[in-house]
């Protein structure tokens, strides 16, 4: 697409309130097998509160629709009073209150897009958010019209005996023609992004829960027949779900059933739809033998996000979508804490952090660049980002900790009473906060309106004499695009001091009032260029523990050295700050060997791993008093991608040199010590979803890989002895991975035999396909080529594209990054492929390519001639925005 067909940029500014709002909107659905019949009766009237609505013309937004006819009031109108152009139809003249009726003719068969009503294998379903709906009929998509909304679904009944919608059933019958329908009644106003519908034959888990107030409550958690014995994981998490809402945000739910269904093909995680969620079969399905510990948990948190969502979303949503964080940052907070409260706070935080510093920092530091509230966009779907989700849900947790526990409380019950029913800002929502804890939070917004990751340089200073010890911070917010010389923002900085027989010290700072209390960790507010602290009575010199708890989305600059770092790793009392040392610690040695290919040449032999390295992890591995799961954690290493994010210019093949030789390093100097914990660990007989028995699997299965990395054949037989004993997908696929992720020519024999065994379940075959697509071996990109052409392969599935295209353009660095420019071409192609039939997706693929300018030349040039090969095409407006910002500045 050249720039003179560019399509338009939406802007913040120029938002206007709707000139007509909707008060009932009543759809009847005729389902046939080549086409569905849609029937909207949709009841308008002028906005109050814009003076000058009345005798404006309405104007509806429809998309891929065949119009059938308009009638106004019971009126049919003749093609001269209406316009239909582009995806605009206009009724110049209209009553201050009437009845439109719209019928529209699709096609849900042909819809690969997998927005509006599509068919995913034999069922119909829906995908309204962000603007699906237009889609299925011409109307005001846009979230700040709410309406009362009644569903009537009419299909055949042996092919889809289950009619499902927004809300609670009414009514429902049969006709002679062996069809049948039900009717769905949704009591609450919403918005049309959160309409739902379900037809197919399906089976059903059902459970009911008590709420706080006594009500009964059915819960449904529909699948594929086949798929019936995965759903009681979902469910258990569904209840403890709502019980946690009840008791910590007294949140109670408020229709008589809630719906879960889930579908093969569906381009996001899940979809929160009033009372009728549809979830993507990856985030419901689990059964110890098909699904991990990490699918267990990604199921437990997305069954908890998308219920939390019924307040923080649909009984208080957006205004329009720039405030998309509203709903997305909160809820994701929501269901971060709880996880948290089901496992272990610390593993939670660091997995939480690892990905912002990886995915989210990159975003910030690149052409996409947005604040938490962007101020424009081509297409909103390329918005639903890890900067709206994880670096939203950072800036709500900053003004938790800020107000504290109950204030939070407090301004989240203001917020919801305040707005029940309505459709507001990211402002209103700061605005709660204000007022229910009396402070003032201005320059905490600038968190909403300015781009790109804070970042804070420490230096510190001990006065032996005086006894005092001094932290100088500094911050600076990088340029991003369209925003310069920005404001200093307002940064909690926790902060710990650890004296030399590992305790933490007692703070006090030298201006502050004593409280009395004994406190070991402060919360600094950096709300300047440049501050400095000062802590008194401090009898030794300590070592600053900053940023405890990862207490703000910022990266951190404290130059510590080797000694102070293992330390921390050895000490710290808060666990986060323990891992990151760990981290940090890897980092130094891997920038080291980096350093040393670059001056001697990519092929010199490496200096030796210091002693004081390898101590630091021989003391981790040694302690038994230490969670195992936390263990687990410390022995990864920082991974490629977030390597990548601390060089510039990047050279992928480096990074994955260096960070190779640290693993196997490592392994070589504890091998004896890494076997001793592995077989300490026995291989689970029966699988548990709980804590501890994760811990158990993590670590066992986090030494196992380090055995394997050595390419001995006596730990191959290891990891192929657990492979065949193992009697759950979290320890199979562990040693099958770790096998596939070798040298070792067993691993092609495996890969066959895993496939024979798993075919059945196409969740499972998603691993198989990530476990190849990932692997970092010479050939990959080859047998990836050939994984396009296996019958397990689909196209038009987001879940297979995700598992084969995604996961080498994003988990597979060093040879996505091949020298010869081969891996840019082998995702271009794909996105060239899946421009026409899901925007979406080609899109989010887009992305691996935007971070050319960080590249060194010679591989940065190579990907520049595929985006512009790309830009080339006839681009949907989702693949246009990110490609056309990629080529900015090339």
């Amino acid at each position: 697409m050249k720039e003179n067909n560019a399509p338009q940029t939406i802007r913040l500014t120029d938002y206007k309130a709707p000139y007509y709002l909707v008060d009932t909107t009543d759809l009847r659905f005729e389902l046939f097998e080549d086409h569905a019949l849609v029937i909207a009766d949709i009841k308008f009237y002028v906005n109050p509160k814009v003076p000058e609505a009345a005798g404006k013309p309405l104007d509806l937004v429809g998309a891929e629709l065949e119009l059938l006819s308009l009638s106004v009031d019971g009126r049919e109108l003749s093609a001269a009073e209406f316009t239909v152009e582009a995806e605009q139809l206009t009724i110049p003249v209209v009553p201050e209150k009437f009845v439109l009726q719209v019928r529209t003719r699709i096609n849900p068969q042909a819809n690969t897009s997998l927005e509006g009503l599509y068919k995913s294998k034999g069922m119909f379903c829906t995908q309204c958010e962000a603007e699906g709906f237009r889609k299925i009929t011409y109307y005001l998509d846009r979230p700040d019209v709410m309406a009362k909304f009644t569903t009537t679904v009419v299909a055949e009944k042996t092919r889809y005996p289950v009619l499902l919608s927004n809300g609670n059933p009414i009514a429902s019958g049969e006709s002679a023609d062996g069809r049948h329908w039900v009717t769905w009644e949704d009591p609450f106003k919403k918005p049309c992004y959160l309409f739902a519908l379900v037809a197919g034959d399906l089976s059903v888990l059902e459970d009911t829960f008590v709420t706080c107030s006594g009500r009964n409550v059915k819960l449904q958690v529909f699948v594929e027949p086949q798929d019936l014995d995965k759903l009681d994981h979902a469910m258990d998490s569904l209840k403890r779900s709502m019980k946690w809402d009840e008791e910590v945000y007294g949140r109670e739910y408020d229709l008589d059933i809630y719906m879960i269904v889930a579908v093969s093909h569906f381009n996001m995680g899940a979809m929160e739809n009033k009372g009728l969620n549809i979830f993507n079969t990856s985030c419901v399905l689990a059964k110890a033998e098909t699904t991990t510990d990490l699918g267990f948990q990604r199921v437990e948190g997305v069954i908890a996000h998308e219920y939390f969502h019924n307040w923080s979303g649909n009984r208080v949503t957006c205004r329009d979508w720039f405030q998309l964080s509203l709903k997305e940052g909160f809820t994701v907070f929501r269901d971060q804490e709880f996880s948290a409260d089901m496992g272990s706070r610390t593993v939670k935080r660091i997995e939480d952090v690892s990905m912002l510093r990886t995915v989210q920092f990159a975003e910030d530091a690149g052409p996409m660049a947005h604040p938490v509230r962007p101020e424009a966009y081509i297409e909103i779907n390329n918005f639903y980002t890890v900067t709206i989700y994880e670096k939203g849900a950072e800036v709500v947790r900053m003004l938790c900790n800020l107000v504290g526990r109950e204030g939070f409380r407090k301004a989240t019950d203001l917020y919801f009473q305040r707005h029940d029913g309505q459709a507001v800002t990211c402002d209103d929502f700061v605005k709660a906060v204000e007022d229910a804890n009396e402070i003032d939070l201005s320059q905490f917004k600038l968190w909403y309106s300015q781009a790109g990751t804070p970042e804070v340089s420490v230096v510190s200073e001990y006065d032996g004499a005086a006894k005092v010890f001094r932290l100088t911070l500094s911050q600076n917010i990088p340029d991003t695009p369209g925003q310069s010389n920005k404001k200093p923002m307002h940064i909690p900085i926790a902060v710990g001091l650890v004296g030399a027989d590992g305790a933490d010290l007692p703070l006090q700072l030298l201006d502050g009032a004593a409280t009395g209390q004994l406190v070991t960790t402060e919360v600094l507010a950096l709300t300047e260029s440049t501050q400095t602290f000062e802590f008194s009575n401090i009898q030794q010199k300590p070592v600053a523990s900053v940023l405890r708890g990862f207490s703000a989305p910022v990266k951190l600059n404290h130059a510590l050295s080797e000694a102070e770092l293992a330390f921390l790793m050895a000490n710290d009392s808060d666990g986060f700050n323990r891992w990151s040392a760990g981290q940090e610690l890897a980092v130094m040695v891997i920038q080291q060997w980096i350093g040393e290919m670059k001056e001697l040449g990519s092929d010199a032999s490496l200096s030796a791993l210091s002693e004081g390295v390898v101590a630091a992890f021989r003391q981790l591995l040694s302690d038994a008093s230490l969670d195992r799961a936390m263990v687990a954690r410390m022995l990864e290493l920082p991974t490629e991608n977030y390597l990548a994010e601390l060089a510039l210019p990047v050279n992928p093949g480096l990074i994955h040199r260096a960070r190779q030789q640290l693993k196997v390093s490592l392994a070589h100097a504890l091998e004896g010590l890494l076997l001793q914990v592995y077989e300490s660990i026995p291989l689970a007989e029966k699988y548990v979803f709980d804590s501890e028995a994760m811990a158990d699997r993590a670590l066992k299965n986090t030494c196992l890989s380090y055995l394997i990395g050595l390419e001995k054949q006596e730990y191959i037989e290891l990891g192929l002895a657990q492979y065949r004993a193992a009697k759950n997908m979290t320890d199979q696929l562990a040693a099958f991975r770790a096998i596939v992720h070798s040298e070792n020519t067993a691993k092609d024999t495996l890969i066959a035999a895993f496939y024979e065994q798993w075919k059945a379940e196409s969740l499972v075959v998603d691993q198989w396909f990530i476990a190849q697509a990932s692997a970092p071996g010479l050939d990959t990109l080859e047998r990836i080529e050939k994984l396009l052409n296996h019958e397990a392969f689909e196209l038009t599935n987001p879940n297979k594209v995700r598992s084969v295209v995604s996961a080498f353009a994003n988990g597979n660095p060093a040879n996505f990054h091949r020298a010869d420019g081969e891996g840019y071409r082998f995702l271009a192609d794909r996105i060239i492929e899946l421009n026409r039939l899901n925007p979406q997706i080609a899109s989010r693929l887009s992305g691996a390519l935007s971070r050319w300018h960080k590249l060194v030349p010679e591989l940065g040039q190579k990907a520049i001639v595929q985006l512009r090969r790309i830009m080339e095409e006839k681009l949907s407006p989702d693949v246009y925005e990110i490609i056309s910002k990629s080529l900015k500045d090339a």
